[in-house]
């Protein structure tokens, strides 16, 4: 098997950074991730409850497909839902290579195995970081 096919092993890399740097790089979309943009009365509280969970346990990029004339917009909703982000589709200033994708320990997106990486952060928080609380 693909090794990060793996549940266990996908989980375990991540817990091994948390442990590591005591603090991840948390990626998430925007638009069906954590914003209704289609206007189907979705909540997404789930996610957005989880993101701010990991507040001070993680650096936030808000990876869209959004153009920079959006950008304006993208921060008032999440300032309007009390979601942290510390940039929006650039790298964490502390990462030491630069390419032309974002590094992330992890990304929250609705196309991208969302319903995985949710459980990872949950479970990571609930096993490791609700102690640090």
């Amino acid at each position: 098997m693909d090794e990060y096919l793996d549940k266990e092993k996908s989980y375990n890399r991540l817990k091994n950074e948390f442990n590591l740097y005591k603090k991840l790089i948390i990626a998430y979309d925007l638009d069906s991730t954590v914003f209704d943009y289609h206007h189907t009365n979705a909540s997404y509280e789930m996610v957005k409850n989880l993101i701010r969970k990991y507040r001070k346990y993680a650096y936030f990029i808000v990876f869209t497909s959004s153009e920079p004339d959006r950008y304006e917009e993208i921060k008032e909703i999440l300032k309007k839902e009390n979601l942290p982000y510390d940039s929006i589709n650039e790298d964490a200033p502390f990462i030491p290579f630069k390419g032309r994708k974002v590094y992330y320990n992890i990304l929250l997106d609705d196309r991208a195995g969302l319903n995985q990486t949710y459980n990872e952060l949950l479970r990571l928080y609930n096993e490791i970081i609700i102690n640090l609380e």
